[in-house]
């Protein structure tokens, strides 16, 4: 077996034909848990077919191996986040659906604790408009006393900005969470459902009755995007844009909405691929592969000054008066001139480039 080769690198690990059967035959059977069973019979049968004509016999690498299923499984599926992984290492052997110990569970706890729940920024931006940076959506029963805390902070802001332009995704639960903040107790909001194909179950999500903390109301929210921007993130943007909620600013998000798992296929491969799929109760549909769109588009690196701007102008169309108005009309100009300047400096860099 190929996991008898001493220390071999990733690059010329050799595998003998064997291998490359057993890995294809793991990869077939287990394709019966993508989540799209129509395309997961397309890729069984091609694979099958290659196997038997002899197609897979100029492999002799485990790297080699994996980049080729790779491509042939996102060129059949048109499904980037299908993929093959190759481990040098023997892989260990865990049960994907083993719930953490008590033990893990605090570890996980006490790491997110130490970066505030990736919660980065809560202030108040000239204007009074409130804002709000989220590196991840860490669970509700981690994170849900801090983003209560934040959205109180905010709450007599005048207008909202969620930064999501570096956040990599986290806990649905969390999504509904903090959408919850944003629409009325009742009725109830159908935000978004998951759809797992291994045991055909769909799990809705609806926002929450009772909060621990204030909700925001009336007031215009915005998003921050960006092609990092990624996941539950990702859904938290699609959800408010499909209800009308928000206004996105920035850029086109990296498209991926069906969440799914590794699985182990040999001492030395394991595949991912989607188990579960996204449907939006408004569009029927989701994000992935095109990511979500933004009504403002704009590059990342001005897409706060852009929802600033954006925020106070409608502040002053909605009727300010007095002291409000005063410090929107004095910070208005402000803003926009450190947005002219970033845009100019983009330009700038773009033709250094050149």
């Amino acid at each position: 077996m190929a996991s008898s080769v001493p220390t071999p690198s990733a690059a010329d690990f050799p595998l003998q034909p064997d291998d490359v059967e057993a890995v294809i035959g793991a990869l077939v059977a287990q394709l019966d848990s993508y989540v799209f069973p129509e395309v997961a019979e397309k890729i069984q049968d091609d694979l099958d077919q290659r196997l038997d004509s002899g197609g897979y016999g100029d492999i002799n690498g485990g790297q080699q191996l994996a980049d080729t299923l790779t491509a042939q499984l996102q060129a059949l599926s048109q499904d980037r986040n299908l993929r093959l992984h190759f481990s040098p290492v023997p892989l260990p052997h865990i049960e994907p659906q083993a719930e953490p110990t008590a033990e893990e569970l605090a570890r996980q706890q006490q790491a997110s604790r130490r970066r505030n729940f990736d919660l980065n920024k809560v202030e108040r931006l000239p204007g009074n408009v409130g804002y709000i940076q989220l590196f991840s959506f860490e669970p509700p029963e981690f994170a849900g006393d801090a983003l209560a805390a934040a959205m109180t902070l905010v709450a007599h802001t005048d207008a909202l900005i969620f930064d999501l332009r570096h956040n990599q995704g986290g806990s649905p639960a969390a999504v509904a969470f903090l959408c919850s903040y944003l629409f009325p107790a009742h009725p109830a909001t159908h935000l978004n459902d998951l759809y797992w194909s291994e045991t055909d179950e769909t799990h809705q999500w609806w926002t929450i009755p009772h909060l621990p903390g204030p909700r925001y109301l009336h007031r215009p929210v915005f998003v921050l995007t960006s092609p990092a921007t990624f996941s539950a993130a990702e859904e938290f943007a699609y959800n408010l844009q499909t209800r009308q909620r928000a206004t996105i600013v920035g850029e086109t998000t990296r498209g991926g909405a069906n969440p799914g798992r590794g699985f182990r296929l040999h001492d030395h491969f394991w595949v991912f691929m989607p188990t579960g799929q996204a449907i939006n109760p408004v569009t029927g549909k989701n994000w992935d592969g095109t990511g979500v769109i933004p009504d403002v588009k704009v590059p990342t690196e001005i897409a706060l000054e852009t929802a600033h701007v954006i925020a106070l102008n409608q502040l002053l169309e909605a009727g300010a008066e007095g002291v409000a108005r005063r410090e929107i009309e004095e910070a208005l100009p402000l803003i926009e001139r450190s947005m002219h300047q970033k845009r100019q400096d983009l330009i700038a860099n773009l033709g250094g480039k050149g």
